[in-house]
């Protein structure tokens, strides 16, 4: 077991993140910082004051670095990910990374840096691809590689599904898990799921990070009664998240990092600030009572044995078609019955995908995320 659970923030180059978070480097309460290394696709150069932070915290063992864009199980290799890894390659030469980890899912959209990640399906063409890319980014950082469980399903199945998948992809690199407690809190809200229900369906033993942050709630039109609560990250951390995150520390025997995020561009007033630095303390104060107990197992590495990389990345040219597909209609569909009606016609009906069980209010959720990071 780790020592002690580390109190981290996302900390990207944002001046909104910065600002927000410099109260908190000035008091020394940042024990730990996970940075979206892959987010600065538009900085030639990262600023030295900045790469300086990279390194005393990378020297100390407390910098992780958080991938976003990379589409784990997109069905064809790309150019586009063979840069990321190279990029990740350099950038792990350059700072010392505690851990990587990357989102579930794919990404939708053309453009390479604007998609939303969603869910594929649960086959053995999915788990082949996903277990083949998390070996190249192990392979790239050579530390332990890590996957974050996804904020968005389609049906209550897939949420039940979701740990045991999650477990599956991981054991070949001997990764981890990043348990989102915000994403559970989608999960448990949207399918009116309890949390000993699907908490523990999670390979717990595996967690060795914690997200807490905050979302929006959007009403449903094809179910007026519904709200769908959303992964925005746009908002201050609701009480039950933290609630979840006492519930879930106990649970977790290797968990080292809880991590605070917020999208920079959330934090612009003064009182989004104060309402950050208050949702740190409060994660701190949890994390102190949990500390609190003596830990006494070794911890694990978390790395792998051995690791066996194919020469050509795993492809599923059908997969590739239908994910194209899908992406067209939910953000070209003029409406989510009519994205409904679509998908009922198409490639993906009657196959792996089962898109005859998922809810019509969570395509429709899945129709405006596209429609939004299309536009």
């Amino acid at each position: 077991m780790p020592e002690k659970i580390l109190a981290a923030v996302a900390c990207n180059l944002d001046v909104d993140i910065l600002a927000a978070a410099l109260p908190l480097f000035a008091a020394g309460k940042v024990e730990a910082i996970e940075w979206s290394f892959d987010t600065l696709f538009r900085t030639p150069q990262i600023p030295a004051w900045f790469s300086e932070l990279l390194q005393t915290y990378g020297q100390a063992g407390r910098l992780i670095g958080h991938g976003v864009y990379f589409s784990l199980f997109s069905g064809q290799w790309s150019v586009n990910q063979q840069n990321w890894l190279q990029h990740l390659r350099e950038l792990s030469g350059q700072y010392t990374f505690d851990h990587i980890t990357e989102h579930f899912g794919f990404m939708t959209g053309q453009n390479f840096h604007h998609g939303a990640p969603l869910p594929i399906p649960y086959s053995a063409s999915t788990l082949a691809i996903g277990q083949d890319r998390l070996a190249r980014i192990q392979d790239a950082c050579k530390c332990p590689v890590g996957l974050e469980n996804l904020a968005f399903s389609y049906s209550l199945d897939e949420v039940k599904q979701h740990g045991q998948f999650l477990a599956q992809l991981i054991t070949p690199v001997n990764g981890f898990i990043i348990l989102d407690l915000h994403n559970l809190y989608c999960q448990l809200h949207n399918f009116r799921a309890s949390y000993d229900e699907i908490v523990n369906l999670y390979p717990l033993d595996r967690v060795r990070e914690i997200h807490i942050s905050g979302g929006s709630w959007e009403s449903s039109a094809i179910e007026p009664n519904r709200q769908i609560r959303r992964d925005t990250h746009d908002e201050a951390v609701p009480e039950e998240v933290f609630a979840l995150l006492a519930q879930t520390i106990d649970k977790c025997p290797n968990l080292k990092f809880v991590v605070l995020e917020q999208l920079g561009n959330a934090l612009k007033s003064e009182e989004s600030k104060q309402l950050f630095y208050a949702d740190f303390l409060k994660m701190e104060a949890i994390l102190q009572r949990k500390n609190q107990k003596l830990r006494t197992n070794p911890a694990k590495d978390f790395l792998p044995l051995s690791l066996s990389i194919a020469e050509h990345p795993i492809e599923d040219k059908t997969l590739a078609a239908q994910q194209v597909h899908l992406s067209r209609i939910l953000e070209n569909a003029s409406s989510a019955e009519e994205a409904i009606q679509r998908l009922q016609t198409s490639s993906l009906a009657h196959s792996d995908w089962q898109i005859e069980t998922w809810e019509p209010y969570m395509i429709e959720t899945a129709h405006n995320i596209a429609r939004k990071w299309k536009m």
